[in-house]
Order: structure tokens, then sequence, then C-alpha cells
């Protein structure tokens, strides 16, 4: 333990060491009478954080200590001890030994056993004194590092003229301060500047203009991305100025901001459902602006897989900073160049040509009648690494640095200094050029045979799994993307549903589930067989959460809701009978798809136009299926106790037989009188029509009176002939008797016009219904029992 104490420096803010050993137990203070070695660590109040020794990935095994997050699987540092090589008021002790080997005060002279530090939940380490916590002498977030937590400030204090900023790590396993920071402009306007080796500014905010910064609207107060528990807020008064942001505090969620080693600036939250960091901004967004985040002798291309890669002749300087996405120590030469003196021009030295390129920064401009005079001057000077000529002879030596693939942009063209031996003869380049040829037409024609043996196999209905298998949320994440189940959509008998938004900005519905007693296995087993079932007339199911008692279902979102909603609300848009038609056939469809093509047939059990969503372009989707029932190929009946919703159970229902897709059917055509009419079958109000409204659809078709119903201005627009079979669909799904009723598959081929039906009897369950509320209630009190 003595080599690890030896081998990094630890601040005595962070590490109040005494002579006598006293073992620290998990806990977030720190006293003069206890040491923290091995693997003892302060822990935060609430457990969010950590402080003690850890060791980055890429760091060959050298130990640091500082501050990361400690309820994560994924370890996570906000904080390292002296990045610097200055030595500020630090102490370090050898473990055996107890004597120290660099050592300074605390300012003000404070004496060491007055003194104590804190671990804050919000990740903040404060050294104050013991009997008063508001005196405060220090804090880790005024020395802050490559990342930004909420409650913090990146400020510019205009008296002293510090400006806060956080600095990038030199490498991934080293947190030694690198060549990218973010912060306030040192000139004092009022916006943010990521800055290349504290000199060159990549990437500006633009100005604060009283709600916003002028390149990052997202970032305003009014406007938190991603819409959700975040809170903005920019600082200007006569002391200082800063930007800052909070996370309300009834969301639990971890957040933070980091200045990346390869440049970029970047916000994450973690999701535990993907157990990993998600990142949800970004700046700058064109990567290749970042100056030298590449290094040098490298090519950054913005479309490619890689944004960074090696010049040709030039090999990574740190392959395995590279496998971590870290670029900025560049590339080398393979062969070193042959050229040994500036007055000789050497013929061991050749030049790579690469077209449609950004040029390079620091270019030297050189008299030259032509290209050919630009090549020679180059070659004449031993530290010119590469020339480029349209129209101006322009010259590098020593560093290329900032060379972008313009992707067709730009014609420019760069010429690279290679040894000889780097660059092939045109002999074995043609041969080279032939293989390629001959090879890509070999790749192509085997593409196209997989091609056509996948399309052959995609033709299977219930294997498509969609975008992706379902995400088994946390109920924090949740919690999270709801804002804390705060923007209620709608409710029904079985739970109620909110809206939430992704970290990718993909609006959800969630739905959480109430008295639902359902195992977690059977519900698992129930929401797996939910999850891939894929038609575009039924609702997307994307996740699920079930954890302890709670059950919640994570659907595509459908902007225009409910379909009750635009039957019977008056607030809301007249649909067309156009619209009405399209809905019809829509969940028709989609009913049809349950019943008949999926491997095992499912049974709905609860068609209700609340169970009907709509897209943005009024296309239903069939939602709830929490009440389905799974029939094997083998069996054609299922026994279930009673459930759906009054106004829309079939009689057998209500008589207690067994439930079969013909119980679908029947909700359906209920449903469809209700489209029809835009009015609720059950509804009692005043009106013109006396007559309960499915009762009149059947009279008037016995009568040959079907457009008697446009008169009575029910149905605008409507195409006659449509509106018949509508009607006469609407009937025949009714019947009391379940072998009377059509399939669904025959219910879209009628409503399409492909084929006809005759006129459909009189239901006797409609008369029964139209006889008087006495009847509506006893079926209501039946079908509670």
């Amino acid at each position: 333990m003595a080599t690890r104490l030896c081998s990094c420096t630890l601040p005595l803010l962070l590490l109040l060491l005494a002579l006598k050993q006293s073992p620290l137990h998990a806990s977030d203070t720190l006293t003069t009478n206890q040491q923290l070695s091995g693997n003892q660590k302060l822990i935060s109040q609430d457990g969010s954080f950590a402080l003690g020794f850890f060791q980055p990935a890429g760091s060959n095994g050298k130990w640091y200590i500082g501050i990361w997050y400690n309820k994560i699987p994924e370890q996570t540092s906000v904080w390292a001890a002296n990045r610097e090589t200055n030595d500020r008021n630090f102490v370090v002790l050898v473990n055996h030994s107890k004597s120290p080997i660099r050592s300074t005060n605390i300012k003000n002279n404070t004496a060491v056993s007055s003194t104590v530090a804190v671990l804050l939940n919000n990740g903040n380490l404060l050294v104050r004194h013991e009997s008063n916590t508001s005196a405060v002498l220090w804090q880790s977030f005024d020395d802050i590092t490559d990342t930004w937590l909420p409650g913090n400030k990146l400020s510019h204090n205009k008296k002293t003229g510090i400006v806060k900023r956080m600095t990038s790590w030199k490498d991934r396993g080293d947190p030694t301060p690198g060549m990218f920071s973010i912060g306030l402009d040192p000139k004092g306007s009022t916006q943010y500047v990521l800055l290349w080796n504290s000199s060159v500014v990549y990437w500006a905010s633009g100005n604060w203009t009283g709600n916003s910064f002028i390149g990052v609207p997202e970032l305003s107060p009014t406007n938190s991305y991603p819409n959700s528990g975040y809170t903005f807020q920019f600082v200007d008064n006569d002391e200082e100025t800063y930007f800052t942001y909070t996370v309300k505090s009834d969301v639990q969620i971890f957040t933070r901001a980091i200045i990346d080693v390869s440049g970029l600036f970047q916000a994450f939250v973690w999701m535990e459902a993907a157990q990993a960091w998600v990142t949800f901004f970004t700046q700058p967004k064109a990567k290749c602006s970042v100056y030298g985040m590449c290094g040098e002798s490298s090519m950054c291309s913005e479309n490619a897989a890689s944004s960074c890669s090696c010049l040709k002749g030039f090999t990574e300087n740190n392959p395995n900073n590279w496998i971590l996405n870290d670029n900025t120590a560049g590339c080398r030469r393979n062969v070193p160049l042959k050229c040994v003196n500036n007055s000789t021009v050497t013929k061991q030295d050749r030049f790579y040509l690469i077209n449609n390129v950004k040029l390079p920064d620091s270019a030297d401009i050189v008299n030259a009648a032509n290209i050919h005079d630009c090549e020679l001057i180059c070659l004449s000077n031993c530290s010119c690494t590469a020339y480029s000529h349209n129209g101006t002879c322009l010259v590098w030596h020593d560093h290329l640095m900032n060379l972008q693939d313009s992707a067709g942009g730009s014609s420019d063209r760069i010429f690279i200094r290679l040894d000889a031996s780097e660059i092939p003869n045109s002999g074995t380049k043609k041969w080279w050029i032939m293989c390629i040829i001959i090879g890509g037409f070999i790749i192509l024609s085997l593409g196209i045979t997989i091609v056509y043996f996948l399309y052959k196999r995609s033709r299977i209905c219930s294997i498509n799994q969609g975008d992706g298998p379902l995400i088994s949320f946390k109920y924090s994440d949740l919690q999270f993307l709801t804002r804390n189940f705060s923007e209620r959509l709608g409710a029904g008998s079985f739970g109620t549903v909110f809206k939430g938004v992704l970290p990718d900005t993909t609006t959800v519905a969630v739905k959480k589930l109430e008295g639902f007693r359902q195992g977690e296995k059977q519900f698992r087993a129930e929401v797996s067989t939910i999850g891939n079932i894929q038609h575009m007339n039924l609702i997307r199911l994307l996740g699920f959460c079930s954890e302890g008692a709670k059950r919640l279902l994570v659907y595509e979102y459908m902007p225009n809701g409910s379909l009750d909603k635009h039957l019977f609300d008056s607030g809301s848009v007249t649909l067309s009978w156009k619209i009405k038609h399209q809905i019809s056939v829509g969940i028709a469809k989609g009913l049809a798809y349950l019943h008949e093509e999926c491997r095992d047939c499912i049974i709905h059990c609860d068609i209700k136009p609340q169970n009907i969503l709509l897209d943005a372009s009024f296309i239903p989707k069939v939602a709830d299926f929490g009440l389905a029932k799974l029939l094997g190929r083998d069996f054609s009946r299922v026994l279930t106790s009673m459930r759906g919703t009054i106004g829309y159970l079939a009689p057998e229902w209500i008589s207690g037989e067994a439930i079969t897709t013909k119980a679908d059917v029947f909700s359906y055509g209920m449903m469809l009188f209700e489209i029809i009419s835009g009015r609720r079958n059950l509804e009692h109000r005043e009106t013109s029509m006396e007559t309960f409204f499915p009762m009149l659809v059947a009279r008037k078709l016995l009568e040959g009176e079907v457009p008697g119903l446009l008169v009575e201005g029910l149905i605008n627009g409507a195409d006659e002939r449509e509106l018949e079979r509508a009607c006469k669909v609407a009937c025949w799904c009714v019947q009391g008797n379940e072998s009377s009723r059509p399939t669904m598959g025959e219910i879209v081929k009628i409503l399409e016009g492909v084929i006809d039906v005759d006129m459909p009897p009189v239901p006797r369950y409609l008369e029964v219904l139209a006889e008087g509320s006495e009847n509506v209630k006893f079926f209501s009190y039946e079908a509670t029992k």
C-alpha cells in the first residue's frame, strides 16, 4: 500500500491524515483521526458519489484519487485530485513510516484538527470547520476538472478576471490537463468558447440574448433539453458572469457534462435500461471543426464510421488511445524521409496525392511559377512535409494539422511527402485495381443472392421484430422520461397514460397499470408476445417496466390521441366521413391480423373507441392488449373471467359462455355504430332522435332508407354506398348468434367493396337495449357480476 500512496499526490483537502491509525468505514465525512487507504472510500449521504482511489482504463497501472458515481456499475469519474503540477495545499504520507514527504499549509493557517472533509450528495467535496458548517475553506466545485455537474458554475469573476473553465484529460487514462477547454470568453463577451491549447477558438456558443445563447437555443431556461427535469440559468451581475444548470429534486437521474479528450463538449444521462451513458447534447456538431481532434498527419472525415484516420504512410502514435476514440496523439511516419540536407533534391522521397480536401492549417506561401516548381521547392527543404498548388504554391513544414476530407465540397488537393518505398509503382497499382474490381463484382453478386433469400424469408408474420427487442426500463428511467409522470394523456379502467420523451427526442406514451396482479414471469411472457406483434394498425410496444409491484408499458406516441375524443368531445375537430371510413377499415385490418394472421390467435377482449389511437394522419392503431388472451391453433375457444366494457360486451360474456374472436367482432360492431353517428350508443340526452341509434340503423336498412341517416345530418360528406356497407357490417357484427357474425377478414373486404353482403336481420340484442334504461341497467349489473 505504501507504493500506491507514494505514486500519486493526495490533496490535504481530500485526505486529512493523522499519525494515529483509525479505520474508515462507509461515511461522507473524513476527520483528522481517520485515514483513507486501499479500497476505503467516502460515500455521500444518499450514496450517489464516492471518493477514493481509482484506476482509469488505459492508465497503465497508475492510481489516482478522485470522485466518481457510486451507484453506476460503469466507473465514471467526475473529479481527479491535483491535475496540475503545482503544490497547492497538499500533504502526502507514507503509510508505514508515517512521515510526510510533501506538505504545505491550508489557507489562513487553519489548524488541521479543526477541519473535516465532507462529500455532498451533488458530488462536491467540502473542506470546512468541524463546528461551523458555513465556514467552507475549499470545495472541489471550485477546482473543476473535465466534468460539469448540476449545481456547479462555469464562471468569469469580473473583479479578479479569473475564468473557471473545464479542461479535458490528456488522454483516456491520464487526468493531467489536456489540450481542450471550455469556459466563458476571456475577452469579456457573454458567450462560451471551446479552446485548443488555451489559444485557438474552434467553437463559440454565441452571446447570451437574455433567454438563450445565439448558437445553442436548446439550452435556454424556457426550452430546457430534452423538455424534462433540467433547468438552465445564466447570471450576469457586477461581481461575476456564470452559467449553471440543475436537476429538479423530484427527478432521480444522473447527468453530467464533459469536455472530452476529443475536444467535444457533451452532456450525458445515465439510462438504467441500457446500462450506459446516453448522449443528448454535443457541440460542435461537426466533429472535424474541433482543432487538433485527430492530431498530426491524419485525416478527419465527417461522414466516415471513424472520424479520424492516419494518412497513407503513417501509423497511430498511441494505438491503445485510438481504440478508446482518443486520436489527439496523431500519427507517425512508417518510414523516415531520406532527405539528408536542404541543398540536395533527393530522389528517395515522392509525393502521394489526396483530392477534395480542406487544406491543413499553418501553410506558408512561396513563389512558384507552376506545380512542378512548387514540388521542387518542397523537396529542397527537409522540413517540408506537403505542398499544394492551385494558382498559389502552399507548403507545410514539420506538422500537418486539421486536414479534412471535404466530401466533394472542395476541389483542393494536397501532395503528402513520403519515402519512395511507401508508394508502389504503377504496375503494382494496376494489379491492385484489377483485384479490387474483380473482388467487388464477386461481393456484389453474393450480396444480391443473400438479399434475395432474406426477402423470401421475411414474409413470416409473427417473427417480425420491428426496430429491435423490447427495452426493460427501470422505474427511475420512466420517472425521468415522463418528468415524474407530470403530463397525463388519459386514463382507463386499467391504468393511466403519461407523455414521455426519450433522450433521442422520440416522444412515447407510458402506461402505468393499476390493480395488476400478474406475477412478473407471466407479465414478461405476455409483454414479450405483444412486443413481437407488428402491424401498421396495431400500436407498437417499445418497452416495459416490471419492478416490484410496479407494471408499466411504453408505447409509441400517437399525436391525435384516442378515437373517443374525436367522436364525443364537442371541442374536437369533427371527423369527415372519409376519415371515419379510413379509421373503420384500419381497425378491422388490425383485428384481422390478430385473429387470423399471427402464429397464435389473439382476442383483444376490450374493443372500444378509448382503445383506438390515431397518429398524425389519423391512421388508427388498436391499443391496450392488457386484456388479450392467446389461443393456440389447436383450440377454438377459451373460457375467461368477465371483463370488457359495458356497451360493447357480446351476449356470450353475460351468459358465461366461452369467448371466441366473435366477441371482438361484436364489440367492433357496437363501436362502428358510434363511428357512424358520432355519439355514444348508451348516451341519454335530449335530442331530435327519439330512437336508439343502432336500432334506427337496423330499421332503416330494412326499409331501404339509409339515405335518411344523411338527412339527419349525422354523416357529413358521406359516400352513400360506403355508408350502407358500414351500416350492414355493424348490424351483422352485433347478431346474438356468434356464428352469424362475419370474421374480421370478411369485414375488411365488405367495407372496401370487394365482396357484397346480404341485408341483416334486426339483432335481438339491439331490440332489448332499445326498450329502455331498465334493460341497460340489467345488462350493466349482469356484466359486473
